[in-house]
């Protein structure tokens, strides 16, 4: 399979929530547009991926699926967080394969890990391509 572009569905209880959340609150940039009323939906960038939040769920998400997003600064953004009024369920930690996150919730529950990956972190390395 040759992926061409790929994008998260977000399908909120209360869209007019979600999207004042992803859009206003975390500062998403919006890719696109579509639809109107009830049928109206938004695309925002995600770095190197896009998330949809579009149409309508009658409850909400489980704990199957998390949001990853990775920062430069998870420490600044803790802090804007924190005056936009969104509740930070678990402050910035260590873990223990070396990353720096913080968790946080969507106005349905969807679970966001906000990540920074530290200088030295394998991830922040790339292997040698062979000439």
């Amino acid at each position: 399979m040759h992926v061409l572009s790929s994008r998260i569905l977000v399908r909120p209880v209360d869209l007019d929530r979600a999207l004042a959340f992803y859009g206003d609150t975390l500062g998403l940039a919006v890719s696109r547009e579509f639809g109107a009323g009830s049928q109206r939906g938004v695309v925002f960038f995600l770095g190197g991926g896009f998330l949809e939040v579009s149409g309508r769920a009658t409850d909400t998400a489980g704990s199957a699926v998390e949001l990853w997003l990775q920062v430069d600064d998870v420490d600044a953004v803790r802090a804007e967080l924190e005056v936009a009024g969104v509740e930070i369920l678990r402050p910035p930690v260590v873990e223990p394969w070396g990353l720096r996150e913080m968790w946080i919730a969507d106005p349905d529950g969807l679970r966001i890990v906000v990540v920074e990956v530290p200088p030295d972190h394998p991830l922040r390395r790339r292997p040698a391509v062979a000439s």
